[in-house]
């Protein structure tokens, strides 16, 4: 049988053969102790990567942004981000039930929310009013198919937020690939954020992690909150390992991804019954609309998938691919037959 053509996402990697060696050879210790040696020198790799002081290791993007809500907060404080952003969208409302804040969402253009529609927001000292205290930006953004946060407008924001002495956090699940098509260094990205969280289980194709970064302050807060949300992991050096793997043989490597995805996109824009937005095709995720009388989204999906290509409706006529890892030129070949013989 032929194996299956699977953009779904780009968490649907697997750890290669040479990143299972690395895992299998790590040095271990008790990391709620500290004691870690792989865990630790992930730490200090990444919060220099970033340019900032510390970094936290933590099991999943969520729980990253989630302590750094929670370190960045009070209950009762007001958050502001994108309507589409991920913590809005897709963490099971724990903004709310975690921390005790609630979000204030504004419709951007392509995840792109701007200082000018953030400072119309902002809440004036009134006791009737919840407290404004942080701004959250997403990039690449997920649900606008991994459009890039300008870092202009990320200067802009920042500034901003000193101006009124709020705090700025990037959900930067994606970063790496920001960072990969545009050549700017990460610490430029998160020079305009007081935390970054970043993903190593999406582009990066390792198996579990993300980590958290910014200054030693803000990270033992966010220590304590990993701890109470369960996250206190013991031997987790095996899965760093994994993550040190990933950011030594994969990062530059995202840019086959996006060739990737353009390729898949400019493909799909010759369709009559497609209809795709090139412009935010910038890394690898892309999103498009099924516009057929004869199909739905999900009968498209549904048939390229019985032809051996794994795509995700995600909501009315829309559909979703993921370039990643384990997609090679023959498998973008094969993609193509099949989304021509599909839409023929």
């Amino acid at each position: 049988m032929t194996e299956l053509i699977d953009l779904r996402s780009d968490t649907v990697t697997q750890p290669t053969p040479e990143m299972r060696q690395a895992m299998a050879a790590a040095p271990v210790g008790d990391d709620v102790f500290g004691e870690d040696p792989t865990v630790n020198q992930l730490q200090e790799t990444v919060a220099e990567m970033f340019g900032k002081e510390a970094a936290l290791f933590v099991p999943s993007g969520t729980m990253g942004n989630q302590v750094s809500i929670n370190a960045h907060t009070q209950p009762g404080d007001e958050v502001i981000c994108d309507y589409n952003a991920h913590i809005f969208n897709y963490e099971g409302g724990a903004p709310a039930l975690l921390s005790g804040v609630q979000l204030h969402p504004l419709l951007g253009r392509n995840g792109v929310i701007t200082a000018e529609q953030i400072e119309a927001v902002i809440r004036p000292a009134d006791h009737h009013f919840p407290h404004t205290q942080l701004i959250e930006i997403e990039n690449t953004h997920n649900r606008a198919g991994g459009a890039i946060f300008p870092l202009n407008e990320m200067k802009k924001i920042y500034e901003l937020a000193r101006l009124h002495k709020l705090a700025v956090h990037l959900d930067g699940a994606r970063i790496w690939n920001a960072s990969v098509a545009t050549g700017i260094p990460l610490t430029e990205y998160a020079r305009y954020a007081d935390s970054v969280s970043a993903c190593f289980s999406k582009g990066l194709g390792a198996p579990v992690g993300s980590i958290v970064v910014g200054s030693r302050a803000f990270i033992e807060k966010a220590h304590r909150y990993r701890k109470v949300y369960g996250g206190g992991m013991r031997q987790a050096g095996i899965l760093a390992a994994a993550a040190l793997y990933a950011l030594q043989h994969h990062l530059d490597r995202l840019a086959e991804d996006h060739h990737h995805a353009r390729t898949l996109a400019e493909t799909l824009a010759e369709f009559e019954e497609i209809q795709v937005d090139l412009t935010t095709v910038q890394t690898n995720i892309v999103i498009f609309h099924v516009v057929s009388e004869r199909l739905s989204a999900e009968d498209f999906v549904a048939r390229c998938r019985q032809a051996g290509l794994l795509m995700l409706a995600i909501g009315g006529d829309r559909v979703r691919l993921v370039t990643h890892l384990h997609i090679s030129d023959d498998d973008v070949a094969r993609a193509i037959e099949i989304l021509t013989s599909v839409l023929k």
